[in-house]
């Protein structure tokens, strides 16, 4: 069956909402509130997901989103790494490129734990 979709979005959570919507505004993602306790997070015009006033220790250490770019992975590792978010967001880290068979990824822990993988196919 074919699905006339337009768009997939996941839900995730936040240990501080308001330093979550900080974050991924400093990522260079668009945050725009839906109410009180939920915003819309534009990574592109297609491609968004949803934040969440809402906080699980295990499910948010274990969601995990892979992005994949379509530039040069090594100018966009260094475009976040210049961002400084370790050192502006505790509990932030950011991992170096790692070569792998399939292609190449780098990986950003958020405040809360979600583990973003960043990488382009071979």
């Amino acid at each position: 069956m074919i699905h006339p979709a337009k768009s997939i979005r996941t839900f995730i959570g936040s240990k501080n909402y308001q330093e979550s919507i900080r974050f991924y505004q400093v990522l260079g993602f668009e945050v725009k509130p839906l109410d009180p306790k939920m915003s819309l997070v534009r990574v592109t015009d297609t491609l968004a997901f949803y934040l969440q006033d809402y906080y699980s220790k295990p499910w948010c250490e274990n969601t995990m989103i892979f992005l994949e770019i379509e530039e040069d992975l090594e100018s966009y590792w260094e475009a976040i790494k210049v961002l400084g978010l370790p050192d502006k967001f505790p509990g932030t880290k950011l991992s170096k490129i790692v070569k792998k068979d399939w292609g190449n990824e780098f990986f950003l822990h958020d405040p809360a734990g979600i583990l973003w993988h960043f990488g382009v196919f071979k």
